[in-house]
């Protein structure tokens, strides 16, 4: 099960910080990651970080803005996210088992949580 929290109402230009407690697996052993979906839009790999590791992967549209982060004694994944757009408003997902492909691309994920909303105003 995972269980984010942190989503809200932000001004263009703020931060928001985005968490996601996991249960029922084995924390360090998966990638864990977040997604967002925009209204009309295709869900978007945001960023994700590889426990057994910390390799960390990002989207180009928020590197630089973003961070994600892992405690694995609390089982639990972080995005931190700065300099919030407009064009960032979106629900975003916490994903485990994630995977990218050799490009860097964050692609898809075996588990879902339920979504928190991002909204950014101008």
């Amino acid at each position: 099960q995972l269980q984010a929290s942190g989503g809200g109402l932000v001004q263009t230009g703020g931060s928001l910080r985005l968490s996601c407690a996991a249960s029922g697996l084995i924390f360090g052993d998966y990638t864990m990651g977040w997604f967002r979906q925009a209204p009309g839009k295709e869900r978007e790999g945001v960023s994700c970080i590889r426990n057994s590791d910390g390799e960390i992967n990002y989207a180009d549209s928020v590197k630089g803005r973003f961070t994600i982060s892992s405690d694995l004694a609390k089982n639990t994944v972080y995005l931190q996210m700065s300099g919030l757009k407009p064009e960032d408003m979106a629900v975003y997902y916490c994903a485990g088992d994630v995977w990218v492909n050799r490009f860097g691309l964050i692609q898809g994920a075996n588990y879902w949580g339920r979504g928190t909303q991002v909204t950014v105003s101008s």
